[in-house]
């Protein structure tokens, strides 16, 4: 057994060996599977570049992937026809439109837990907001058709589980019908006017603004339309749940007292300057991010340097669509030399607003929306 805290110097010279292709500064959280975040500072683009979004997988990618040969199969027991569409059909036959829209892990924020939840450690970075280009899920819906009774559909996708036993799913999630009938809810095969990257999906995937990043299935294949809640892989249990009342820290919550998360909470984060900036007295200092909040709208952002005792209001932008997170400005002067926090605080279109602690724990460690803040020091 090594000595506490030593790293064989084979790994220590070779982390290069882990960098993303076309992803530089991402921090790598886990190689099997892949799952990787974004530093802050990396997320100052208003639009996020495909270089700079984050990376999560929940099995293997699929192996030799032919977008010639790619195919969409709609099911289900609440289909009124069963039909499968190719690449060309989807691009063709729909109208294509381009929207932002934000994407987030629902674990987004793990790190912070205490006591400590399972999962991927995120920090802050597992988040972003591309262009997304495609067409709505809707129109291929009622292209095929569905019947009274549906309530939710479901997908399927060409990722491999871990083990790589085919008659297993890495993950197959789902949304209710309202939410996929929604006019921004999108089957996509790009990103910023370009073809997917692999780690996003190529050739095609679902695209579902506001919630759980894991509702957006990515090397998307079939979409089942169900009369039941879904119940694919990752969709039962304690997955992508939380409490339905206040838990106290630490104990199991029995299944049935779990609910499935939908809406994600409102959220901020600080992206210029990177932390732990230098700068001298009487300069003012610029400050930049970005604010999103589920299905809602953000209706104001705030900073303070003073540990939350004051705040001031920063400049907020529209969204450039319903679901895209919404950019935001400020300027700050500091009173004299010393240590300071910028924090950023969002309140949602429904008065609500992000927490300045760690919310309410849960066992996985989901929705932690407390505010984003960044290290100043004045000389």
């Amino acid at each position: 057994m090594l000595p506490r805290g030593l790293v064989p110097i084979a790994l220590a010279n070779s982390h290069m060996a882990f960098a993303i292709d076309g992803k530089p500064g991402l921090t790598i959280l886990n190689d099997r599977p892949l799952n990787a975040e974004t530093p802050a500072h990396l997320l100052n683009d208003d639009i996020t570049p495909a270089s700079r979004l984050f990376v999560r997988n929940n099995g293997l990618p699929p192996l030799n992937v032919d977008q010639n040969n790619w195919t969409l199969s709609i099911g289900g027991e609440s289909v009124k026809t069963s039909k499968t569409y190719t690449l060309a059909d989807l691009k063709g036959n729909f109208k294509n439109f381009t929207q932002a829209l934000t994407l987030e892990c629902g674990g987004n924020g793990r790190a912070e837990f205490y006591p400590p939840a399972s999962g991927n450690q995120w920090t802050t970075g597992a988040v972003g907001c591309p262009e997304w280009n495609g067409i709505r899920l809707k129109d291929v819906l009622e292209d095929s058709g569905f019947k009274d009774d549906a309530i939710y559909i479901g997908y399927y996708s060409a990722d491999r589980h871990l083990s790589q036993d085919p008659a297993k799913d890495a993950i197959s999630r789902g949304v209710p019908m309202w939410k996929a009938l929604e006019e921004e809810s999108m089957i996509a095969w790009g990103m910023n006017g370009n073809p997917l990257l692999s780690h996003h999906g190529y050739p095609l995937r679902l695209v579902i603004g506001g919630w759980p990043g894991s509702t957006s299935g990515k090397w998307l294949n079939r979409i089942v339309i169900r009369n039941r809640v879904h119940d694919g892989a990752k969709m039962t249990g304690s997955s992508y749940r939380v409490p339905k009342y206040p838990v106290k820290a630490g104990p199991e919550v029995p299944d049935e007292d779990m609910e499935i998360i939908e809406s994600m909470p409102v959220k901020s984060l600080i992206t210029s300057p990177k932390s732990g900036l230098e700068i001298p007295l009487n300069q003012t200092l610029e400050l930049h991010g970005h604010a999103w909040a589920g299905d809602l709208e953000v209706a104001s952002l705030s900073i303070s340097i003073d540990f939350g005792q004051t705040w001031i209001d920063a400049k907020l932008k529209k969204p450039a669509n319903r679901h895209a997170w919404q950019n935001w400005d400020a300027t700050v002067n500091f009173p004299k030399k010393g240590y300071y926090e910028a924090w950023a605080r969002a309140v949602d279109s429904e008065g609500t607003s992000q927490p300045m602690l760690i919310p309410g724990w849960n066992p996985k460690g989901y929705l932690n929306n407390s505010c984003h803040r960044i290290a100043v020091y004045v000389v």
